[in-house]
């Protein structure tokens, strides 16, 4: 099952960078190529509000009354695989998540994101391999 999610709101304006390009995308190049494979995980950090986590979960309480889990809303998106297409200036993202159900079955979603370079504020790797390509050196612990 794929479902493809489209992140377009501009909110450049509200961090004051009025409709300038937030990433540089000379780095996206030399983190994720230029030859449009996919690349490891990350969590890509736009500015604006593309995810919705909830924070527990809901409930029915008396009178079937339903109860909702706090929701956090925020411009951090964790992402299985990334590909970077720069003549398009865009940032795919696969995030995949199992799904038990209650048959005991498995159920495998897989969300297609699609993100316009303007929107893209940071990028955060697992570990410090992603320094090599831009030519930088672990820090000394």
């Amino acid at each position: 099952m794929l479902r493809l999610v489209g992140v377009g709101l501009l909110r450049n304006c509200m961090l004051g960078l009025s409709g300038v390009s937030t990433m540089n995308a000379a780095v996206l190049n030399r983190c994720f190529g230029t030859d449009r494979d996919w690349r490891g995980p990350c969590v890509v950090v736009l500015d604006a509000d593309a995810n919705i986590q909830s924070t527990g979960s809901d409930a029915i309480v008396q009178s079937g009354a339903k109860v909702y889990a706090p929701r956090i809303i925020s411009g951090r998106v964790a992402a299985d695989h990334a590909c970077w297409l720069p003549q398009d200036e865009t940032l795919l993202l696969v995030q995949s998540v199992r799904i038990r159900q209650a048959t005991g079955e498995d159920l495998h979603q897989q969300t297609l994101v699609i993100v316009a370079l303007g929107h893209i504020a940071a990028i955060e790797f697992p570990d410090l391999k992603a320094l090599d390509p831009l030519g930088v050196a672990a820090p000394r612990r």
